[in-house]
């Protein structure tokens, strides 16, 4: 084999392992500390959709005002968080106060490249059902033409 042959194959397989290759974002999300059910509820849904995708996500609790002075309130709705999504998630900071905000950093049990390959199953598996579905509805119009 002769040297250019194999710089070349090199950089392909290189080219090819920095396609393939998934970097997990740290995605935020924010809270106030009056939050109501049906908020919180929305924004749980997004962890768990950022969580299932492989990222990281950093939650944050803005305090205004009197707030500041219980702090303890902001660590339960945040410790409440991390057990909601204690299946699809592990903590990786503990809540901390960082000035006017208390943050908690959640991480996903599942790889960023272990959640792509899943989705692109998932995508596939739903093409084929609609394929079928489009094949037997085009199969009972033309026995309807036919009877």
């Amino acid at each position: 084999m002769d040297y250019g042959k194999f710089k070349y194959e090199a950089a392909v397989k290189a080219r090819e392992a920095r396609r393939n290759q998934a970097n997990t974002d740290l995605k935020e999300m924010r809270f106030r500390l009056k939050i109501d059910e049906h908020d919180y509820e929305t924004k749980k849904g997004h962890i768990v959709r950022f969580l299932n995708g492989g990222d990281k996500v950093k939650v944050t609790i803005m305090f205004r005002g009197r707030e500041q002075s219980r702090p303890e309130m902001g660590r339960r709705l945040l410790m409440k968080l991390a057990e909601d999504v204690q299946d699809i998630s592990v903590v990786e900071n503990m809540p901390t106060q960082e000035g006017r905000n208390m943050s908690l950093v959640l991480g996903p049990l599942k790889k960023k490249a272990d959640a792509r390959e899943e989705r692109k199953r998932e995508v596939e598996a739903k093409k084929a059902a609609d394929a079928e579905r489009r094949a037997a509805k085009q199969a009972k119009a033309e026995a309807e033409t036919e009877g």
